[in-house]
């Protein structure tokens, strides 16, 4: 499939219901509406094509760099490709559910993480968080330095609650993840997050978020969901 077609069916599963969604979230023009399930269609005829991904993406249509993110091929993506696509990502919904979740099939994920999150960069940082959580919820516990988590649980108890808006989001879902998925470190995680405590989050047009990765982590006990992984991180 071509650029065109592949629009083409995107702008015809548009829903408004979807659109006002994403744009209340953040998203602005031109967006169509899609539904990340009504998707799946499409994807399943195209499978992976990385170079119809990078025509997506660089479309600024948010379904279109939704779309982009589900066929990519990230194992043929370089350092290079990976800064284009975060500079492209304008809102938290594209850093961390599209280029954080795709980077996570990377074998450099952890290096351009990293680098994200020393950066400074609100939705770098961010999006460099939110890769770890979908990192530590898909692989093997094996794959991680224990030293540099623990490390890494350290930084946010010492910066979440002055870091930007959304990534004290993604630290605090890191948090979570680390106490739900990440077994070594389940006790250290739990007792980060009862010290670090509740979270505000500053949401502009809505009602501020409280975030309490304790209470998250403690439900999951509960359910005995610790050490989940999920089988796939790209729907």
């Amino acid at each position: 499939m071509d650029l065109e077609t592949v629009m083409g069916e995107l702008e015809a599963l548009g829903k408004e219901r979807s659109k006002k969604m994403y744009i209340s979230n953040g998203a602005h023009e031109p967006v169509f509406g899609v539904a990340t399930g009504a998707m799946k269609r499409i994807a399943k005829k195209i499978k992976k094509d990385q170079a119809l991904a990078e025509e997506l993406y660089a479309t600024g249509n948010y379904d279109a760099m939704y779309f982009a993110g589900i066929i990519a091929d990230p194992k043929e993506m370089t350092k290079a490709d990976f800064e284009r696509w975060i500079e492209g990502a304008y809102f938290y919904m594209l850093s961390d559910y599209v280029v954080a979740v795709t980077l996570s099939e990377a074998d450099i994920a952890q290096e351009v993480a990293d680098q994200w999150i020393a950066s400074g960069e609100e939705l770098k940082m961010s999006a460099g968080w939110s890769c770890y959580c979908w990192l530590l919820g898909s692989r093997k516990d094996e794959e991680f330095s224990e030293t540099k988590l623990d490390h890494m649980l350290q930084k946010v108890k010492d910066t979440i609650h002055d870091a930007p808006e959304r990534t004290k989001s993604a630290m605090n879902n890191f948090v979570t993840t680390v106490g739900v998925s990440y077994v070594p470190l389940h006790e250290r995680a739990l007792q980060t997050a009862k010290e670090i405590g509740p979270v505000e989050m500053v949401r502009e047009g809505k009602k501020n978020s409280v975030l309490k990765a304790a209470d998250d982590i403690e439900k999951q006990v509960e359910k005995g969901r610790i050490g989940f992984k999920r089988k796939y991180v790209r729907c």
